[in-house]
């Protein structure tokens, strides 16, 4: 009995021996990823030169609603409508549930599974094949009623690697829904502002009419004492009709404005029609917040979209390195397998299977490695679309700071153009009632004060356009506060899961 157990022993150690063996030399054979790796790195803001360009001023940063401080209810009420109807904002919030959806699969595949299965099926068996009597040349009723269940181990973290990165997925969907929220709440209030840009461009356009009839009154005038000619009556209606026609292709492009509008809150062109005129302000005190580089990462909804991303192929990396690995999956099934229903629900039909599944890549004539290097080439990519947009979200403010700077500059001379232009047309005007002076005088001194007065209107509108692409260029209010995708150390210099060799 001793020696019996002492040979039973020494045949477990010898196969388990074995096992160990045929496995490590399994290991050895197939295939790796040596070789296959990334040197590239997300930037860091701080690294790039931006002191000069962005100053630290102590301001603040945008609020959600941002558009409130230029006091137009209208406007509040349009953004409001269109964040609730625009076809773009269902798209952007379709994109997200089809994340979820996936990162919800994604998570099933972490999980043990279970199926139930039965099956019944009448089958005659043929009277010279291998199926003894009393079954054979019969008529049989074959029952077949199974509960399964399996367990991906997953040690080498495939599974929980493609969940991570179906979860970055959906941060950054997200992220890009914030980005679509901000560009068309702000693409409305721009265009907005070209409406109110036309309104008062509208406004000179009708003074100018209005000045080019008195000058053709004070004309006719002339004519009848000697002073002017027919020439002179016939450049003052000339000038008279062409300031009427200035009039109407701003009609017509404020018509076309209005439907511009409509579309963006995702209504019809009528929509459009009834919009009020605008009653936009100035806005607030345009002054930069301190800490502005590093922080515009977590402001910027772009930025943190494509930051996720980076995340999301990197865990992408490290699941098609698992695929390098041996597979084990436990599988465990019991059931009752009769033939005829008498015997089906006895414990002589029951049948029961447990025992792990192994997959393991031998050769596969480089499919793996392929699939590996695709994944780093996406990571490269993913890596300078965050750099790239890192360094345009830095110049967008840099550019529309300096816009406003320059706004500011030209505004206050345009200002004291424009109150020397009036004046000067207005003696003109009294000259030339007067007699004192020629026609072309004053339709010099009117054309200076119509360009006076629409330089003044333009700057005032883009100066208001700027600010509104400067909230857009510091994030509009947006805050990512979920947790962060990768440590600051490693979005600086990715470690392990992305350059590992």
């Amino acid at each position: 009995m001793k020696a019996h157990m002492t040979r039973s022993l020494s045949g477990t150690r010898a196969i388990k021996a074995a096992l160990s063996a045929i496995l490590a030399a399994a290991l050895c054979a197939c295939a790796n990823y040596a070789g296959i790796h990334s040197d590239q790195q997300i930037a860091r803001p701080q690294q790039f030169n931006t002191t000069l360009s962005l100053p630290s001023e102590g301001g603040q940063w945008p609020m959600a609603d941002w558009a409130d401080q230029f006091g137009d209810a209208q406007l509040k009420a349009l953004l409001e409508e269109a964040l609730q109807g625009s076809p773009t904002i269902a798209q952007a919030r379709a994109r997200i549930a089809g994340a979820q959806a996936y990162a919800e699969s994604a998570k099933a595949n972490t999980m043990p599974r279970v199926d139930a299965n039965y099956s019944l099926m009448r089958q005659q068996f043929s009277g010279t094949a291998g199926v003894p009597p009393p079954y054979a040349g019969s008529w049989q009723t074959h029952n077949d009623g199974l509960l399964s269940a399996s367990y991906d181990l997953d040690l080498w973290g495939k599974n929980r690697e493609a969940l991570k990165a179906a979860v970055s997925e959906v941060q950054a969907s997200e992220a890009d829904a914030e980005v679509v929220n901000l560009t068309l709440g702000t693409t409305l209030a721009r265009t907005y502002n070209q409406l109110a840009r036309l309104y008062v461009l509208r406004d000179i356009a009708q003074q100018e009419v209005e000045r080019r009839q008195q000058i053709d009154r004070i004309t006719a005038g002339r004519i009848a004492t000697g002073l002017d000619t027919e020439v002179e009556r016939k450049t003052a209606q000339a000038n008279l009709a062409t300031a009427r026609s200035g009039l109407a292709e701003l009609d017509g492009g404020s018509l076309t404005t209005r439907y511009q509008l409509a579309a963006l809150i995702g209504e019809g062109p009528d929509r459009g029609l009834a919009i009020a005129r605008p009653a936009l302000g100035v806005g607030n005190e345009v002054r930069l917040p301190d800490n502005l580089p590093a922080d515009l990462v977590s402001r910027r909804p772009d930025l943190v979209a494509a930051r996720w991303r980076v995340d999301e192929i990197t865990h992408q990396v490290k699941e098609a390195k698992a695929e390098f690995y041996p597979d084990i999956n436990l599988r465990a099934a019991i059931g009752l397998d009769s033939f005829g229903f008498g015997r089906f629900l006895t414990a002589a039909s029951r049948t029961v299977n447990v025992g792990p599944a192994i997959h393991l890549p031998i050769f596969d004539a480089g499919a793996l490695r392929a699939h590996l290097k695709g994944r780093y080439a996406d990571l490269d990519n993913a890596i300078a679309t965050y750099n790239q947009t890192l360094i345009r979200a830095l110049t967008d403010v840099a550019t529309q700071l300096a816009q406003i700077r320059s706004s500011d500059a030209q505004l206050a001379d345009a200002q004291v153009a424009q109150r020397a232009a009036r004046e000067a047309e207005h003696l003109a005007i009294t000259q030339y009632k007067g007699g004192l002076t020629n026609q072309l005088t004053v339709l010099n001194a009117d054309m200076n004060a119509l360009q006076a007065d629409q330089a003044v209107a333009n700057l005032l509108m883009n100066r208001r356009d700027q600010e509104i692409a400067l909230a857009l260029a510091l994030g509009g209010g947006y805050l990512d506060t979920s947790s962060e995708p990768t440590r600051s150390a490693d979005l600086a210099a990715p470690s392990n899961p992305v350059t590992a060799r």
